[in-house]
């Protein structure tokens, strides 16, 4: 819209003005206790922002090419039928497939049949860690112009399993082997760091940040000190990010991430972007009245693009306790489709730049964040700080504040903890165990466990049935 002026006969508004104005409307009623809310990491959030709230603040600006692509993501145990669903879902709207490799016997040339490489990114989430299997891949891309994401990330398996793909230093000494291998094909990215585990085990915006930051930091610091550096101008990397339901959180969350690791990269003498890669949290996901959860996920995906994730994976509304669901796939699909060509999600994704209240709660996750990160890296480190069980301990405490705060229903999820639905019966559904699974095994770290926040409520409900 031109700027005609329209306005100019009116005075400016103070913030002082606007918030005496307020008070006085309140009727004798505490400005702070009636209007002003503190999230759990604790930022208290006011009911108006002006632009005085931006005054030393700095603000952030995507790029200006800056596009999402709708994937999807295919568990390949067998390359000739992964093959043939990602063909048809490239066909009804798909623009990236998401790959997990659960074995070293998959034919590269048989998963990656008749995809247009060109156009498509792909994404590798590999269960294993191999060099002869990223060998396989590079000599089947060889010559072909492709983006390839290899997602390799160490320390997220470390977390999740408590222990290496197989020890400290056999596992680094791959990954160096594998980045020697890619670092000079243009269009491959090795590196990758998956904070979602973080928010799924019940952390805040500012630990998820921090620990991302922190996690991202120690492959940063392994090739800048590696014999043969890897780290020159450029180190690209994408980081892997759950979104959950707090909106305008979630956006303020990703802008914030961008920000904090063009910040890091500075110090190391890097100039380049990172990718970042937006999936619904798991840990606000319901067993009974599951419908709810496309709602859900629909909000946070909203958030993710307007956040400027780079590739947006939908969650199905029945992830947590079906296996493949041909129907919930399309579902999870169309409502990227619906966001991006009919609401037009694909021209506005910029639009959260110079928001007041997006700018403000931005630059406050961001300094959070990095002050803790400054903690961490003070303390001696992302892995010093695992290895010592602290990062296990501080997730624990922020998921017990979550929990009871959902215990006691001031975070409502609609059908579980309020107005359920007692005639719902999902004892005979299960095609997959929804909630933790406890296996005994020795570890050389505490593993970090994802837990919903609906499971003890809904083991109630199962064995009531």
């Amino acid at each position: 819209m031109s700027d005609q002026g329209l306005f100019d006969e009116f005075p400016e508004v103070s913030a002082k003005q606007w918030k005496q104005k307020i008070q006085f409307d309140l009727k004798g009623a505490d400005y702070n206790e009636t209007l002003l809310w503190e999230s759990l990491e604790g930022i208290k959030v006011k009911p108006f922002y002006h632009a005085e709230d931006l005054q030393n603040a700095k603000t952030f600006k995507l790029p200006k090419d800056h596009n999402w692509k709708i994937a999807q993501t295919i568990f390949a145990s067998d390359a000739k039928k992964a093959n043939t669903k990602a063909l048809g879902c490239l066909k009804r709207g798909a623009e990236s497939i998401v790959f997990t490799i659960p074995n070293k016997n998959v034919d590269f040339k048989e998963l990656l049949s008749k995809i247009d490489l060109e156009h498509t990114p792909i994404h590798f989430n590999f269960q294993f860690l191999d060099i002869e299997s990223i060998k396989n891949l590079l000599e089947f891309t060889d010559g072909k112009k492709a983006e390839i994401n290899l997602n390799i990330d160490l320390i997220t398996n470390l977390t999740k399993a408590g222990n290496w793909f197989y020890n400290l230093e056999k596992d680094h000494s791959l990954l160096e082997k594998i980045y020697s291998l890619t670092s000079t094909k243009k269009g491959i990215v090795t590196i990758s760091v998956d904070t979602s585990v973080y928010q799924n085990a019940g952390a805040n915006m500012v630990q998820q940040l921090a620990y991302g930051l922190a996690h991202a930091n120690e492959y940063l610091n392994h090739f800048s000190n590696a014999t043969v550096s890897a780290v020159e101008r450029s180190f690209p990397i994408t980081f892997k990010v759950a979104v959950s339901g707090n909106y305008f959180f979630e956006i303020a969350k990703l802008r914030a991430l961008r920000w904090l690791w063009q910040s890091l990269i500075t110090e190391y003498g890097i100039e380049n972007d990172c990718h970042i890669m937006a999936i619904p949290s798991k840990r606000n996901k319901t067993l009974y009245d599951y419908n709810v959860n496309m709602l859900r996920t629909t909000s946070e995906c909203m958030s993710a693009i307007l956040g400027g994730a780079d590739t947006v994976m939908n969650l199905t509304y029945d992830a947590i306790y079906h296996k493949d669901n041909e129907f919930g796939e399309r579902i999870a699909r169309n409502q990227l489709l619906l966001l991006k060509e009919e609401s037009y999600f694909n021209q506005i994704s910029k639009a959260a730049e110079g928001t007041y209240y997006i700018e403000s709660l931005t630059q406050q996750l961001a300094e959070r964040a990095l002050e803790l990160f400054k903690q961490i890296e003070n303390s001696g480190g992302f892995l010093s700080e695992l290895k010592k069980a602290v990062i296990q301990r501080k997730i624990k405490e922020s998921a017990e504040k979550e929990q009871q705060l959902f215990n006691t229903k001031e975070i409502t999820l609609v059908g579980t903890n309020k107005y359920q639905n007692v005639q719902d019966r999902m004892k005979n559904d299960l095609e997959l165990y929804p909630f933790v699974k406890i296996q005994p095994r020795k570890t050389i770290i505490e593993p970090i466990i994802e837990k919903r926040l609906a499971e003890a409520l809904e083991q109630k409900r199962l064995g009531d049935e």
